[in-house]
């Protein structure tokens, strides 16, 4: 029997430093893109509903169930990577109408060139900083933004402000929200302050992780979804605990105490998301 060749890995420059192409070598055409060393997205090309990373399934979670199955969103998403969610949303609620603000020029076209999303897709993708776009955005116009953007595998200070997250719900629509992804470590000080801020703009708010990342017993991705209006936290609870690594929501009276009084960040206190340890991807 002959055996399918396996990919090569690709490597380039990008505009950040350098990015690497990996084959996944239980699902073809499949690809795990790092940056710097550091995994930023798995990308199916065959099945863009698949989602391989922990918090990118969680993020699944959200868009499947903050409006009825199928129908299309307004998405926003703030760092580009592989594309992996914005390919999700086009996959599952098709005529979603989507942008994608991503700094690195030459990531973004490593990825059309290598990882091109369907042609059908309504991805628009625009270069430049994540909070330069996001305050040129319409307001009224999201039903979902999406914070992911990372460097060197922090999230920038600027983008972690409450002036930032104001500006992000000024975009959303009635009934909107906004996630982000947040990762951090014991004793979790970055994770609490960003829950603070978030929920200074957007109070009705819950978090998805790990226990033992929650619990400060191992660095991780904690997901923060916040609105006007409650998330469905019932059903992301049923679905996070279904995942293949179990997470746990937090919300409400429990919220409060995980931010533990933590002081909202302003654009003068900001500071990146704590450097990831050695090893830890």
């Amino acid at each position: 029997m002959a055996h399918r060749q396996r990919p090569a890995r690709v490597e380039e420059k990008i505009d950040s430093g350098v990015a690497e192409l990996v084959p996944d070598p239980d699902r073809p055409r499949s690809w795990t893109l790092l940056v710097n060393g550091t995994p930023q997205s798995h990308v199916d090309l065959d099945d863009p509903a698949y989602l391989d990373f922990e918090y990118i399934r969680r993020l699944g979670h959200v868009v499947d169930l903050i409006a009825p199955a199928g129908s299309p969103l307004r998405v926003l998403h703030l760092g580009g990577g592989g594309l992996t969610l914005a390919r999700y949303v086009a996959a599952t609620r098709p005529r979603s109408t989507q942008q994608v603000a991503e700094v690195d020029a030459a990531l973004i076209d490593l990825v059309r060139r290598r990882l091109p999303p369907d042609r059908n897709a309504r991805i628009r993708i625009r270069t430049g900083d994540a909070r330069e776009i996001l305050m040129r955005a319409p307001e009224d116009t999201f039903d979902l933004v999406v914070g992911d953007v990372y460097a060197g595998g922090r999230s920038p200070a600027h983008l972690t402000s409450a002036e930032f997250f104001a500006a992000a719900a000024r975009t959303l629509r009635a009934g909107g929200f906004f996630a982000a992804n947040l990762a951090d470590g014991a004793p979790l000080a970055f994770a609490r302050a960003q829950v603070s801020t978030l929920c200074s703009v957007l109070p009705e708010a819950c978090l998805i992780a790990d226990p033992a990342v929650l619990r400060g017993r191992r660095f991780g991705n904690l997901v923060l979804i916040a609105g006007r209006v409650p998330p469905p936290v019932a059903e992301l609870t049923r679905r996070a605990a279904g995942d293949p690594f179990p997470g746990r929501v937090v919300e409400g009276e429990e919220l409060r105490r995980f931010a533990g009084g933590a002081p909202p960040v302003t654009d003068a206190t900001a500071r990146p998301s704590p450097q990831p340890p050695d090893g830890v991807f």
